[in-house]
């Protein structure tokens, strides 16, 4: 082989290794469209999973743009709702673990009263420390003014609330108000791994279901320190040969980086 021939085939490897892989006009009639990708933050696995958690989950403008920049078309959010359903607010836990301020759960705390509060408290640790808790609508603005997708995932936490019928009405406002006065102009999606909660989410905004958009595409649990994304491959080729419409993933990033010449983006 040529040194000219040794070069070329270098570029192109180190190239395909880098993700930069280009496609010609031709090939890319050939591909099937990519997959919209939705940006998730992984949760450690395991019995202490609380004590590693880095609190990861774009649930603040900091995590949104990451995700933006990783290229994600959307995000994923968690709505917890404060005592007696007075505040939705954007937090993945159960309890205040990962916040400052004494351990409590946020069904228990209110937004702006009290020394313990949610508003006054910040993220005590990892890639979003000082980071403040925000509510469902400043998320929300925040996602659109990115040019992303708002999925919204309500957490079974807040069944207890929702359910009860001194604080339901209130609550639900808080959940479903902010979300119907942005679905003309938004593009957003819900859904809940709580069965009742789903039910009602059905009810009350039957044409957001999240449904089967945003497959789950990664193939590795997620922990801490974070695995290597390419113990997901097999599972997102799996996946990627079913055409899904969108996917979900702990590893936006690196997904996005994997697809280049596998489909082609509209």
């Amino acid at each position: 082989m040529t040194m000219k021939a040794t070069l070329t085939v270098s570029m192109a490897t180190l190239a395909a290794a880098a993700g930069l892989v280009t496609v010609t006009p031709a090939e890319a009639a050939r591909l099937a469209a990519c997959p919209l990708v939705f940006g998730h933050g992984g949760y450690p696995t395991g019995a202490n999973a609380w004590s590693k958690d880095q609190v990861r989950q774009p649930n603040h403008p900091r995590g949104v743009n990451d995700q933006k920049t990783w290229g994600a078309d959307g995000v994923e959010g968690d709505v917890q709702l404060t005592r007696n359903g007075t505040k939705a607010v954007m937090w993945h836990n159960t309890s205040t673990n990962g916040l400052t301020g004494e351990k409590q759960n946020i069904t228990d705390i209110w937004w702006t009263a009290g020394a313990h509060n949610l508003q006054d408290r910040r993220i005590a640790r990892g890639p979003y420390k000082g980071e403040q808790v925000y509510t469902l609508r400043q998320w929300l603005d925040h996602v659109k003014s990115r040019g992303l997708i708002a999925l919204v995932e309500v957490k079974p936490e807040t069944r207890s609330i929702l359910s009860d019928p001194a604080y339901a009405a209130q609550a639900w406002k808080e959940i479903s108000d902010p979300i119907k006065e942005r679905q003309g102009a938004q593009q957003i999606m819900v859904y809940s791994q709580d069965a009742w909660i789903q039910g009602q989410l059905a009810e009350r905004h039957p044409g957001l279901l999240k449904g089967s958009a945003a497959r789950w595409t990664d193939g590795v649990a997620w922990d801490e320190p974070a695995p290597a994304w390419t113990g997901n491959t097999r599972q997102w080729q799996a996946v990627l040969d079913q055409a899904p419409k969108s996917v979900m993933t702990n590893y936006t990033k690196e997904y996005r980086a994997w697809l280049a010449g596998k489909c082609t983006r509209s």
